[in-house]
């Protein structure tokens, strides 16, 4: 399948890497509707990308607000053949802090948003996707799900955040597998560090800092360049239940 086609769903869509996949789509002549829960930003970036791009609030850890969305996005664009899971939240906290054990509820919360979410986006659009017609490889839809290094080398701090993570890896290819009779595949992308707006909020020499950790190219990762990794995976239907690593090679150290 080609982008120029795509009808997409993009969660996290208002900034960083979803509005870089989203201007991906929209560039190739396709359509995009951007789930998100910033409004401002939302509606901002809908009006700045033109016709073809629509925003619906959504929250991705709720069901109930991801199918009202969904079915929404389905009838904007009279189908949905590509959805890019970027929501996600970064929450940090050693789980023996200082003030003691982290709250469980922040866990819980990291869990629900980048785990959950992910699965009930994942499981709606597969819903709307199985009604489409196949093309003539017998496809009907893509899902690209955003883990992250920290699925495999978490750093001190990050266990919520590399659980959810992993959780993301690790239900692909079960989906994948499932939904292969339907002929939609399932992918994840683990991006390295990459300049989204949580990363543009650090101080420039911790940005150069963690850049030149990256053995090449030494620098932090471009959202269009995540992006890109989205448009092949979604031109090649050989690539299924597949994670791919978008890091530059690091490796992340302990802290």
């Amino acid at each position: 399948m080609h982008l120029s086609s795509a009808k997409a769903v993009v969660t996290g869509g208002a900034s960083g890497l979803g509005l870089a996949t989203a201007r991906r789509v929209l560039a190739a002549g396709g359509q995009v509707v951007m789930l998100d829960i910033n409004d401002e930003n939302g509606a901002q970036s809908a009006g700045e990308l033109g016709e073809r791009a629509h925003y619906i609030n959504a929250n991705v850890a709720s069901e109930e607000s991801v199918r009202a969305a969904i079915q929404a996005a389905n009838e904007i664009m009279n189908g949905i053949t590509l959805v890019v899971n970027c929501a996600g939240i970064a929450t940090a906290g050693r789980a023996l802090g200082r003030e003691g054990p982290w709250p469980t509820e922040n866990f819980d919360r990291v869990i629900q948003v980048n785990l959950v979410g992910t699965f009930n986006v994942t499981k709606e659009a597969a819903a709307v996707m199985q009604l489409n017609g196949p093309n003539e490889d017998g496809e009907r839809g893509v899902v690209v799900s955003t883990a992250s290094i920290a699925a495999f080398e978490g750093q001190i701090g990050q266990a919520a955040y590399s659980a959810s993570k992993g959780g993301v890896v690790g239900m692909m290819l079960p989906l994948a597998r499932e939904f292969a009779q339907f002929g939609i595949r399932v992918n994840t992308i683990a991006p390295g560090i990459f300049m989204t707006p949580m990363m543009a909020g650090m101080p420039d020499e911790v940005q150069e800092s963690l850049g030149k950790q990256v053995p090449f190219p030494p620098r932090l990762g471009r959202p269009d360049e995540y992006a890109d990794a989205v448009a092949f995976i979604y031109g090649n239907p050989m690539v299924n239940g597949e994670t791919i690593r978008v890091d530059g090679a690091i490796r992340m150290q302990p802290k």
